[in-house]
């Protein structure tokens, strides 16, 4: 009888606490130095439980594309669940296939035009806004960009104008998910119920999203459809029970579209302008080639495939801060990943934050170079390296049109003004649920690609 393959190499930790520690502390650090230290495959114990965290593209093909039905969603998406509901980013199996299904044609490129029209119309909006009310002074670009990603979430899937709730929600959102990451991190998990401060937050927070949400859900069904998610999946039945969606599984679909969707895609903006300021050049290339194609006039559907360089730029802000800094898979049976063992019941982790640093496939792999997404150094990397949205069955349903998004704000920004950042500013990363800038990023409008 041959011996099972081994664990892979990784940090010893402290007794009995292993290396929770220094995942509570900084949890971007040691999975970074462990990678540097232990190579692309590493093992961490977090008291006793096993987690393999994969910087190996094979191993990461492996347990999300090949064998990707051993693995459920991580145990540590239980908090989220808790906010979010059983929609498409927590739910399992057949629901989630069936829900999948459901949403899918509302993400259909034919649609992605009438979603730009109205792309182009929000962030022109928020242009004007800033010449009217803000002049020089500074601004937080992330609650900018938030406010901005939510508006254009409800019009585009809700056919809704929630730019006046944008504040409340997003201070809801954040409250979701700080709750959310500190319940996956606790060692004692107490009853959501449980009336503590903290639990209370939560429950207020998630209250929120819910009249938010059957509100807009009233007013459509009052209203009759209108050509957006939101009709798609009210008028959708059963096939085999004939029966309607649930108005709570409309809620958690809806809620984990809007919410979770203008999360990701305003943190992606906040660093790409932050990373822009940082890198003038890069700046200026991006005005001359959207004032090229542009000029005055707004973007339309075609003018994408004409601005490869700001396409360029999208992708590489996502490599460098990619707003999915991790995602988990519990492993349902034994398993091997390259020659080691994974072990039933371990936590398997992918952090692209980390996998987009690796030195093996990423050369100076700090330095932010728009040119490395260039079709001829795209097709001498591995795949399985570059994953700002996963990969696999669950690949991000909504990757076309946050890449979209990202493209027409960056390109209609750099029509009319430039972001810079405030002089001494160092940004700092708060990576729980997403990566956010963990004190905002302070910016101000400067009118011209040369501040004039």
């Amino acid at each position: 009888m041959s011996a099972l393959p081994a664990l892979p190499p990784g940090p010893r930790g402290v007794p009995l606490l292993g290396s929770v520690r220094d995942a509570l502390r900084d949890p971007l650090g040691l999975f970074f130095d462990g990678t540097q230290r232990h190579g692309d495959i590493v093992h961490f114990r977090f008291l006793q439980l096993h987690y393999v965290l994969l910087d190996d593209p094979d191993a990461i093909r492996h347990v999300l594309v090949e064998n990707a039905k051993a693995y459920v969603k991580s145990r540590n998406y239980v908090g989220l669940r808790t906010i979010l509901g059983n929609g498409l980013l927590t739910s399992e199996g057949e629901l989630w296939r069936h829900q999948r299904k459901l949403a899918q044609p509302a993400f259909h490129r034919e649609r992605l035009g009438g979603f730009l029209d109205t792309m182009v119309r929000c962030t022109r909006d928020m242009l004007d806004r800033w010449e009217r009310e803000l002049g020089p002074r500074t601004f937080d670009a992330h609650a900018e960009m938030t406010r901005l990603a939510f508006r254009i979430a409800g019009l585009t899937l809700l056919s809704a104008e929630l730019d006046g709730e944008a504040k409340e929600i997003g201070d809801a959102l954040t409250i979701g998910l700080h709750w959310a990451n500190a319940h996956a991190e606790s060692f004692i998990k107490l009853p959501p119920k449980w009336p503590t401060p903290a639990n209370r937050r939560m429950q207020r927070a998630v209250g929120a999203f819910d009249r938010l949400i059957f509100r807009i859900i009233d007013e459509r069904e009052r209203e009759g459809p209108k050509p957006d998610l939101l009709s798609m999946l009210l008028d959708t039945k059963d096939e085999v029970t004939g029966e309607r969606m649930s108005r709570q599984q409309l809620r958690d679909e809806l809620i984990t579209l809007v919410a979770a969707g203008h999360e990701t895609t305003a943190n992606a903006l906040s660093f790409a302008f932050y990373l822009l300021s940082k890198h003038p050049e890069a700046w200026r290339l991006v005005v001359e080639e959207a004032r090229e194609v542009l000029g005055d006039r707004p973007m339309e559907l075609a003018d994408l495939a004409r601005l490869p360089y700001v396409q360029r730029v999208v992708q590489e802000s996502l490599r460098l801060y990619p707003p999915v800094w991790i995602f988990e898979r519990d492993a349902l049976e034994e398993d091997t990943a390259g020659p080691y063992r994974i072990p039933k019941g371990a936590i398997v982790g992918v952090s692209p934050y980390v996998l987009h640093r690796n030195p093996r496939y990423w050369d100076n792999p700090e330095g932010f170079d728009p040119d490395r997404f260039l079709p001829d150094a795209e097709k001498a990397r591995p795949r399985y390296t570059y994953l700002p949205f996963g990969a696999g069955p669950r690949i991000c349903i909504g990757n076309q049109f946050a890449l979209m998004e990202m493209a027409v704000v960056l390109a209609t920004v750099a029509q009319r003004c430039r972001l810079e950042l405030v002089p001494g500013f160092e940004l700092a990363l708060d990576p729980s649920v997403t990566l956010r800038p963990k004190h905002g990023i302070p910016m101000r409008a400067v009118r011209g690609e040369t501040g004039a």
